[in-house]
């Protein structure tokens, strides 16, 4: 690809960091882990941090820090990454999908308590795209209804809902950091939650069972590897540091977008100012309007492809992925706004390091397609 869909931003700095750890004798459960958790909880506003190697295993070990059991329905979004719901199905719990505001993408909070039965016991928040799911109103009703809330902020550092950043408003939330996260360390992701009970059962889960207190070969509980390599942490560390003008240059990047694309009649932008609140751009994502069709996009997209212009087609809904459909029994119809916005949306490339000119030939291409397939 001529200009990728997205790109890591890595500089010479946080590779000598690397490199340090590299040459110590500590690679795995050392300071850098420490650091690097304590810099993350302070920096979304949480009382405790737990590093992890993917944001997957970090959503995981909330469903079991949280207890969440087999039978339990946990109510979340259709449209999102597959693993926002499949860590439900590791521990046997059931997903019950609520449809999403159009206009956000998010799940539609209005929608939730039709949802709630007896067996509902947590609420699994997707902050997509990085812009942040009505936290009020979510609160809110988990209260009301005595409900747990996960928040899968994996695509949302640094966004905020009201005055507080998204991850730490729920009873836990994840972050990370996958290359085209907007900040990486390679592969990774963080827990961050202000209860300290969760954090430790966290923190046992994610290296076999072994609990504060537990010898080398000694194991508590059924644990799992998911530990976070100091060589990941150096990298993260240093990243950090930089996040809050990274998010800058993002949204910077989204405005450039925005002034080039705005008076297309054929495509709907997503806000770049919203009410109470911050989005963290992870990516920049069009939608095609009403008068196209999935095919008609598929075909954009390709075209765009071939060009040497990497777009993503964010997201397949989770209820009409194939092993969903096979054991639930989805159909097509089921969620009919995430349908809707599945078969139109296109990702344009969206990276630190992107140049005016870059963002320039991708409007006008992404232009010329669409009149065309018209």
């Amino acid at each position: 690809m001529r200009i990728p869909l997205s790109a890591p931003d890595i500089t010479e700095t946080e590779i000598n960091h690397v490199v340090e750890v590299l040459r110590s004798p500590r690679l795995s459960l050392g300071p850098k882990l420490v650091e690097f958790e304590k810099n993350i909880a302070e920096y979304a506003g949480a009382k405790r941090a737990v590093a992890v190697n993917s944001g997957t295993s970090g959503l995981h070990l909330c469903v079991r820090a949280l207890n969440l059991k087999a039978g339990d329905e946990v109510i979340t979004t259709p449209f999102s990454f597959v693993a926002s719901t499949n860590v439900l199905l590791y521990e046997k719990c059931v997903p019950v999908f609520v449809d999403i505001d159009l206009k956000t993408l998010n799940i539609d909070a209005n929608k939730i308590e039709a949802a709630i039965t007896a067996k509902t016991k947590a609420i699994m928040v997707v902050h997509v795209f990085g812009r942040p799911s009505p936290m009020r109103e979510i609160v809110e009703i988990a209260k009301r209804y005595n409900l747990k809330i996960i928040e899968d902020a994996c695509e949302a550092i640094g966004a905020k809902s009201g005055n507080r950043t998204v991850g730490s408003i729920g009873d836990a939330g994840v972050f990370a950091f996958y290359p085209n996260k907007q900040i990486t360390t390679g592969e990774g992701g963080m827990i961050v939650t202000n209860d300290e009970t969760v954090a430790a059962q966290a923190r046992m889960l994610r290296n076999q069972g072994r609990d504060a207190a537990s010898e080398w070969f000694e194991h508590v509980a059924l644990g799992y590897n998911y530990r976070l390599s100091e060589i990941n942490c150096a990298l993260g560390i240093e990243q950090v540091k930089r996040l809050d003008s990274i998010l800058n240059l993002r949204e910077t990047i989204a405005r450039k977008y925005q002034a080039r694309l705005q008076k297309n009649p054929h495509l709907i932008l997503p806000e770049i100012e919203i009410p109470d609140g911050k989005i963290s751009w992870f990516v920049y994502a069009v939608r095609l309007n009403e008068n196209f069709s999935r095919t008609q996009r598929d075909s954009i997209v390709n075209e765009m492809n071939r060009h040497g212009i990497g777009c993503g087609r964010y997201f397949a809904p989770i209820h009409l992925q194939p092993f969903y459909v096979k054991t639930f029994g989805f159909k097509t119809g089921d969620f009919p706004l995430a349908e809707h916005a599945a078969e139109r949306v296109v990702a344009l490339p969206f990276f630190n390091r992107i140049t005016d000119a870059q963002i320039d030939e991708v409007c006008a291409t992404l232009t010329r397609l669409i009149e065309n397939i018209r």
